[in-house]
């Protein structure tokens, strides 16, 4: 299967101030969003309006999904656009107290390719902050929005966007004693939904590569566990290492040159190393405890897993060549499928207490003594969490009952706006992808 992400960008700064009146904090913005206008988008005829209304309204939905920006309704707008080089009449923006305005348009080059511009001003301070234009194919109008949005999103909060992204996920169909288990890859929004394996084998626990070419996973093939690797593009794909027992919990270091994974043999379970190049593995763990769902810091100097060796499942870290193990979780409950945050300030995991799975983050280490652990979410099942690339949103797989639907959901790091991301069928596990190149 060939998943074929083409986009040309014509990139054209218009005028970007060294530093914006206009800026979002954004721990208070999940309480009060802010109030933003994007008007119609300017176009020349009905075949582009199609056009100019799905790119509109894709960027709305991506800002809105945020939770960070409120889009006024447009029957409230004053002013209406016909030109690119009209200026906005900030007094009438203000008057529906828009705090800030996106210009834009769209018009065809040919019978394959749009011009799609927008500009994005400050209404109090009456200056343009950011601007761009993009020529690109007809028939990748939605990344163009999903570019737009993250640019918008980027100069306003003054962090990456991450809404031009991918999430590979377990898409799950049947009954429970039959379930039918295959890898799905879609938009972060639910949209351009795809298959990447037939269900013929189970598939498990898929990870993003960091260079966006290729995933691991986990694959029952014949009742055998095996884990693999799966080129996006060609749909190739690699069976990995040379184990005789059952592995599990694959998942990439961060410049993909290497694999973890975890190993159960002879009653014990451990974290391996292996060097996809050499196909040599090393052992990082050893005892008779269980070790696994290991991940790596961003930096790839050490490695969050869980283990029972302290008598229930904890969650620990270590040096990446295996040295100095010690412990990071101590609040009550049991800790598993820890994820460093992109940005290394976080550990997300899911925890097993008073009867409930809940979505959780705490810092990797104690600062001031304190392990800054805030609970963001609780159920009757949520589980497996992964970041967004700029570590500010966590998806992971939820049920509200027994036998009930299991679905996708998001949540803010702050642990607002908790949203279902809908999938054709059931979904669990999904991995997140770094913004795309």
């Amino acid at each position: 299967m060939k998943l074929k992400y083409f986009l040309v960008l014509a990139l054209m700064l218009i005028t970007t101030p060294a530093k914006a009146e206009l800026e979002i904090n954004v721990a208070g913005a999940m309480r009060d969003p802010m109030p933003l206008a994007m008007p119609e988008m300017i176009h020349d005829g009905f075949f582009v309006g199609q056009y100019a209304d799905k790119i509109r309204s894709v960027v709305i939905a991506d800002l809105e999904r945020s939770g960070l920006f409120k889009v006024l309704p447009e029957n409230s707008y004053i002013q209406e656009f016909t030109s690119m080089d009209q200026e906005p009449a900030f007094i009438d923006w203000r008057a529906i107290n828009a705090h800030a305005l996106v210009q834009s348009s769209v018009r065809e080059l040919d019978d394959k390719n749009l011009r799609v511009e927008f500009r994005l001003w400050d209404v109090p301070a009456e200056t343009q902050m950011k601007g761009q234009s993009f020529t690109t194919t007809k028939s990748n109008w939605r990344r163009v929005a999903h570019v737009i949005a993250d640019a918008i999103y980027e100069r306003l909060t003054g962090e990456k966007g991450y809404f031009d992204t991918r999430v590979v996920y377990v898409s799950e169909t049947g009954p429970a004693t039959r379930r039918v288990k295959r890898l799905a890859i879609m938009d972060q929004d639910g949209e351009n939904h795809k298959f990447l394996t037939s269900g013929a084998a189970m598939a498990l626990t898929p990870r993003f590569s960091p260079n966006l070419q290729k995933i691991t996973y986990m694959s029952y093939s014949a009742g055998v566990p095996k884990v693999y690797i799966l080129d996006i593009e060609t749909g190739r794909q690699q069976l990995i290492g040379n184990f005789p027992g059952m592995t599990f919990a694959p998942r990439f270091s961060p410049d993909s040159s290497k694999l973890l994974l975890s190993y159960a043999s002879g009653g014990q379970t451990n974290i391996f190393e292996m060097d996809l190049k050499s196909g040599r593995s090393k052992q990082l763990t050893s005892g008779g405890s269980i070790n696994t769902s290991p991940s790596y810091s961003p930096d790839g100097s050490k490695i969050v897993f869980n283990s029972d060796r302290g008598g229930n499942q904890q969650l620990y870290i270590m040096n990446a060549d295996g040295s100095d193990v010690h412990r990071i979780s101590y609040n009550p409950g049991r800790y598993a499928t820890p994820v460093w945050s992109p940005r290394g300030d976080y550990i997300a995991f899911t925890k097993m207490v008073n009867g409930q799975f809940c979505i959780g983050v705490m810092y990797p280490e104690p600062i001031g003594g304190i392990d800054g652990e805030r609970i963001l979410s609780c159920g009757y099942l949520k589980e497996g969490p992964t970041w967004s690339p700029n570590g500010r949103v966590l998806m992971f797989f939820a049920q509200d009952r027994a036998g009930g639907p299991v679905r996708l959901q998001s949540i803010d790091l702050t642990g607002h706006n908790e949203r279902i991301v809908v999938t054709p069928a059931d979904g669990s596990d999904p991995a997140w992808s770094p913004l795309l190149p």
